[in-house]
This record gives C-alpha cells, sequence and structure tokens, in this order.
C-alpha cells in the first residue's frame, strides 16, 4: 500500500511502513515541503495501530539526504516562484517537537550529511552502504547544525568525536562510523535496504507495547539520575505487564508455540 505524496513515498508491508525522501536529482535535499510531507508520513506511522516499524531511507544509490535545500531557499529568499510557503513543520518532520515510541530504522545508502545526519540521528538503529559518508558542515558556511545536531550528536558519540564533527566540518566515511557506534551496521549498498527490513521483521515479531516501553524507558532515563531512571523503568514495566500481550508471551512459550501478540 502507498499514498501519494510530491516528495517523498510512504509505503506500507504488514506491520512496516517504508518512507522514501525521493529527490535523487537534489541528493534528496529536503526544502519545507519535503519536510511537512516527511512530518505527515511519520505522523500517520505513529498513529497506525497496524504499523509497529518505519524504515527512512533515500532514492536511488548516491545520497540518504544531503540536507537542507539550499538552491530552494536561495530562490524562495530571492522571490522567485512565488514566496515561501508556511508548511509549519520541523525540518525533516521529525526533528523537533515529534514523539514517537515505536522503532525507526534508517537505511542509509549515501551520503548522509548536514540535515541529512541530523535526521538519521533521530532513528533508533542505522545501518549504511559502504560508500556513505557522514558530516555536518554547517560551520563551513557559517551556521551551526540547529536541526538537533549540536544536542544530539553528543549524547551518541564520545564527546571528542562529536566536537570533531561538529566545530571542523568535516565528512567521515562508513567504517569511522561503524567505529564510534553512529551506525550498527555498513554493507554493500544492495544490502542495506533488505538489512533494515530484516531488523524491522524480527522487531515485529515481538510485543509492540514492551518495544515501545523498552525505548521509551532508555531514551527518556538518558536524561535522569540511575536511580530516577530505574524509578521509571518499573512505571513502564507496571504498565506493560498487565496486557494481553505480557500474558501472551509467556502462554506461548510454555505451549512451544509461536506468540501471537495484537499490540493490546
Amino acid at each position: 500500500m502507498s499514498e501519494p505524496y510530491e516528495k517523498i513515498r510512504y509505503e506500507t508491508d504488514g506491520r512496516i511502513a517504508l518512507v522514501t525522501i525521493n529527490r535523487p536529482e537534489r541528493l534528496n535535499a529536503i526544502d519545507a515541503q519535503t519536510s511537512q510531507e516527511l512530518l505527515a508520513a511519520f505522523t500517520a506511522f505513529r498513529d497506525d495501530a497496524n504499523l509497529w516499524v518505519a524504515i527512512l531511507t533515500g532514492s536511488g544509490e548516491r545520497a540518504f539526504s544531503t540536507g537542507n535545500d539550499l538552491i530552494a531557499m536561495s530562490e524562495a529568499m530571492a522571490g522567485k516562484g512565488g514566496a515561501m510557503r508556511d508548511f509549519r513543520a520541523p525540518f525533516g518532520g521529525i526533528t523537533r517537537n515529534f514523539e514517537c515510541w515505536k522503532p525507526i530504522i534508517a537505511a542509509i545508502n549515501g551520503y548522509c550529511l548536514a540535515g541529512g545526519m541530523e535526521i538519521a540521528a533521530c532513528c533508533d538503529i542505522r545501518i549504511a552502504a559502504e560508500h556513505a559518508q557522514f558530516g555536518v558542515p554547517e560551520v563551513t558556511r557559517a551556521i551551526i547544525p540547529a536541526a538537533g545536531g549540536t544536542q544530539r550528536l553528543p549524547r551518541m558519540l564520545p564527546k571528542g568525536i562529536a566536537l570533531e564533527m561538529l566545530i571542523t566540518g568535516a565528512r567521515f566515511d562508513a567504517q569511522w562510523a561503524l567505529r564510534y557506534g553512529l551506525v550498527n551496521y555498513v554493507l554493500p549498498a544492495g544490502q542495506v535496504l533488505p538489512k533494515a527490513r530484516e531488523i524491522a521483521q524480527a522487531i515485529c515479531e515481538n510485543g509492540p507495547l514492551a518495544v515501545r516501553a523498552a525505548k521509551e524507558s532508555a531514551l527518556r532515563g538518558l536524561e535522569l539520575s540511575l536511580e530516577e531512571g530505574l524509578h521509571q523503568e518499573l512505571d513502564h514495566s507496571r504498565a506493560v505487564i498487565g496486557t494481553e500481550d505480557a500474558r501472551e508471551g509467556p502462554l506461548a512459550f510454555a505451549q512451544k508455540r509461536k506468540p501471537q501478540y495484537k499490540g493490546r
């Protein structure tokens, strides 16, 4: 199943949503409309009880996303093609003011730069092609990564590594990204999306409410002391332990069969 969008593709296959930035002629750069469509697609995914995992990727073989579409921005600022349209969406749709506890996997099929890197940083698992390159080069244009880059990267990487990315504006290869945990896997280009689907399918075998609770507990706990984190972990555990799925899991194990989780 797919929905009509101009600058992205949004498809669903069973429990999995596939969101593709579809601007290969611009290296999947993000303009205002693309941000709006990404927000709409991820909101649809978040709110659809039948969808449990999303995969985000870019169209073509060259780029996941190179970030902000500077050509579109300069043309809009110059008044070409009409006035700038106010889409009221954060850059990339999900870089701020968007809460989703369902897992999101990034299938990084090439350049992952600037805002593209910031969108990838919003995902939970990242799989990169061998030829992928990573960086936040904003400082080379006398600006900063302001779609979460200065906040998420230091939380994901060793401080010195994050700062090297942020203040040099340099590009880094996929093996570098793997070494420092920025990505989970580096694979030949043709294996990136299949690996993302494999992981998504493995997640879909689990209790969806437990998956979301585990993600939320882990991410919220990063901002808390250990004691506070343990308290909120217990709250999440109590919230899922009484669900139908939590009864089904042990029962299926005892009966030596595959569990049939329903998300309730």
